[in-house]
């Protein structure tokens, strides 16, 4: 890719970047703050010695009284200044709980993606390079789009946990090593499922595609195997199609993260999100959202760069 084109595309995606997430930041701002209650309601709730007097220097104490947009700017700036604040659920600064949260997000995340993609990748070969199997792929592919994610989970909770007790029924360990890679099993396994049967029928129709083109029977009539013919040929033409998904299959997961975790109970972002948004933690569940959001947009961004150095046509667009 030449260097001119690099620069344009990091440049316009990270300008795209940053619009999406400060749009993202503004109507989540104007939602959760547009819902009733608010952090000192719940203070109330939890404390009847509080009285109207206490409630209204609270708000006045935290901003609450002025008007949304200037609440939202001045969290806007401080956000832009590095200054997180603290978590009022969690009584800890809100950059403390983030990154052990996203490092476990990634791992599971990452995990996920290549199992997916590497199971998908072999049932999508198998389809292609057999006909008469791609009927039972595409069977199994839309059985496992049609089971949601949390009962995917509950299913292997209740089969290698309750059933069989070979895997703790969810947490994290606290030992690391081996232990730690008990814990992540079932969680991985949920989100490569419910992402299996995108890769599968993708992989299967890049690849049938790929191995109807000319050069593919040039290379069979050299002579070459079919396992040659479909991995060293037909998958690096089918490969761009798959980048693509790949960066879908990373936005869809981190909405799958949010379910998996929270029936794990594992701890990372979706979790830490749904426990911000279920304690009213304002601050915590915006600042999380923007975080996943920039996650998917970067990992977007790593796909389109990857497309456009495997496919000459892309390289030259802005």
């Amino acid at each position: 890719m030449a260097p001119a084109a690099m620069i344009r595309l990091l440049v316009s995606r990270l300008v795209q970047m940053v619009l999406t997430l400060a749009a993202l930041s503004f109507v989540a701002f104007l939602l959760i703050g547009l819902m009733p209650g608010d952090p000192i309601a719940v203070a109330i709730a939890g404390d009847p010695r509080l009285t109207a007097e206490d409630a209204a220097r609270l708000r006045a104490l935290h901003g609450l009284d002025t008007p949304i947009l200037a609440r939202y700017l001045a969290w806007a700036n401080s956000v832009l200044a590095g200054e997180f604040g603290h978590s009022r659920l969690f009584a800890r600064p809100v950059a403390d709980l983030l990154w052990p949260a996203l490092a476990s997000t990634l791992v599971l995340l990452g995990s996920a993606v290549l199992l997916a993609a590497a199971a998908g990748l072999a049932l999508g070969a198998l389809a292609a390079a057999r006909p008469q199997a791609r009927g039972v792929v595409d069977a199994l592919a839309i059985l496992i789009a049609s089971a949601p994610t949390f009962w995917i989970g509950i299913l292997l909770i209740l089969l290698f946990a309750v059933t069989l007790g070979w895997l703790p029924a969810g947490g994290q360990s606290e030992a690391g090593g081996l232990d730690a890679l008990r814990f992540l099993l079932l969680p991985v396994a949920t989100l490569a499922i419910a992402g299996l049967a995108a890769w599968a029928r993708h992989a299967a129709s890049a690849l049938a595609e790929a191995l109807a083109a000319p050069w593919i029977l040039s290379a069979r009539a050299r002579g070459a195997s079919r396992a040659r013919v479909l991995w060293a040929h037909a998958l690096p033409n089918a490969a761009p199609p798959l980048l693509a998904l790949a960066a879908l299959d990373v936005g869809a997961l981190v909405g799958g993260a949010l379910v998996t975790e929270t029936v794990f109970a594992r701890p990372g972002m979706g979790k830490l999100l749904y426990d911000a948004v279920m304690g009213s933690d304002l601050n915590l569940a915006l600042i999380a959202l923007l975080l996943i959001g920039a996650v998917t947009m970067a990992a977007s961004l790593a796909a389109d760069l990857a497309q456009r150095a495997l496919d000459p046509r892309l390289r030259d667009l802005a």
